[in-house]
């Protein structure tokens, strides 16, 4: 592949690589019209569940990340199934997260090295992504996804039903503005510290007027301005404190406990945001063991169901739910030598420790009710 000029002269610059374009990409993988009415059905019960308007559960559950799209897809096959028995119940997403934020470096997702061998792919990990998308929409499972790269959701973005904003990057300019822009709900994690006030203030940007460089379908540089996105909602994933119980290593801290929950939804009211919120039930939430999920789900469904008796709309209202899940419990570690890729374990993340398929259709069952 031939690599393009560049004007950057920086010695750490090794080279620059062409990409298709967003229209070239589009029209290699068009949207099927059972794929849209999945995405705009998606967008249209995410923002009525957000307003009150549909009382069903917000379930957003699938892998950490996924590395093997025919894995990926074994998944979504169980959980579409699953969905068409539960859907007047629960309204349900498939987590399908192909770029990953690290703290230092490691392997950064589908999107970026599908191959996860340090070749960086891109314009493999766009077709292989698209597809994937497209596919998991067709099956009635609407797509959530965490966008990394501003430039990514105007390859995919018309197949996405829900953008979750990380911890790492709630903070970010560039993806506040992004998010502004974006014609779907959006949701904002709290910081990597449990900082509740970083995700409001990211909220609150996301709903105003930004303009940021971006491409075009064409591929062009172009300036885009954006009227805002009222449709964000905070994801309380909990945080790591360090204090005189933890020590200088610190401690993972839950937020989902009903006193968490009320005073978040305080914070939002005072700022002028609505209270509906996400319970992120791994990570911090469940000090990244996988099994604490199914404590952190039945303290929501729990709360939600003493909220319904009380008549409580206001602050603590939890409308949905995250979940790490693959089709077998644990983690795995990628080998360093890409030659040995092939002795990994079908089914197991590479990422973050997930759930089993069976525990996470018992439990989906359970919250259904």
């Amino acid at each position: 592949m031939p690599e393009l000029n560049t004007i950057d002269d920086d010695a750490t610059l090794s080279g620059a690589l062409p990409l298709p374009t967003p229209r070239e990409l589009l029209a290699m993988y068009p949207p099927t019209d059972a794929a849209l009415k999945t995405v705009e059905r998606g967008r249209s019960d995410i923002r009525r569940i957000l307003r009150g308007e549909d009382e069903r559960l917000l379930v957003i559950v699938g892998p950490c990340s996924i590395h093997a799209p025919d894995e990926g897809l074994e998944y979504a096959e169980k959980l579409a199934a699953l969905n068409r028995e539960l859907s007047d119940r629960l309204a349900i997403l498939m987590r399908v997260y192909v770029e990953k934020p690290r703290t230092t470096v490691g392997w950064r997702g589908l999107l970026n090295d599908p191959r996860m061998d340090g070749s960086f792919d891109m314009a493999e990990g766009l077709r292989v992504v698209r597809h994937l998308f497209t596919t998991v929409s067709e099956w009635g499972l609407p797509v959530a996804t965490e966008p990394l790269d501003p430039l990514a959701p105007a390859f995919l973005g018309d197949l996405v039903a829900f953008a979750g904003i990380g911890a790492r990057t709630t903070e970010s300019q560039p993806h506040r503005a992004m998010a502004s822009g974006m014609p779907y709900p959006v949701g904002f994690k709290n910081g990597t510290g449990g900082s509740i006030q970083v995700a409001v203030e990211a909220m609150l940007s996301a709903r105003g007027r930004h303009s940021f460089f971006s491409v075009d379908d064409a591929g062009h540089c172009c300036l885009k301005r954006t009227e805002g996105n009222p449709d964000t909602v905070l994801i309380l994933r909990g945080g790591k404190v360090v204090d005189a119980q933890s020590g200088p290593k610190g401690r993972y801290a839950g937020n989902y406990d009903f006193a968490s929950v009320s005073a978040a939804g305080r914070e939002l009211s005072d700022s002028g945001l609505p209270t509906a919120m996400v319970v992120d039930c791994s990570h911090a939430n469940s000090g990244y063991e996988p099994q604490n999920q199914l404590v952190v789900c039945e303290s929501v469904a729990r709360q939600r169901a003493e909220n319904r008796e009380a008549h409580v709309t206001g602050a603590g209202r939890i409308v949905g739910v995250m979940l790490e899940s693959y089709l077998e419990a644990g983690k795995q570690k990628l080998p360093d030598n890409p030659e040995e890729l092939s002795l990994l374990r079908r089914g197991v993340s590479v990422t973050d420790a997930c759930l089993n398929w069976s525990d996470t259709e018992a439990l989906l069952r359970r919250l259904a009710g």
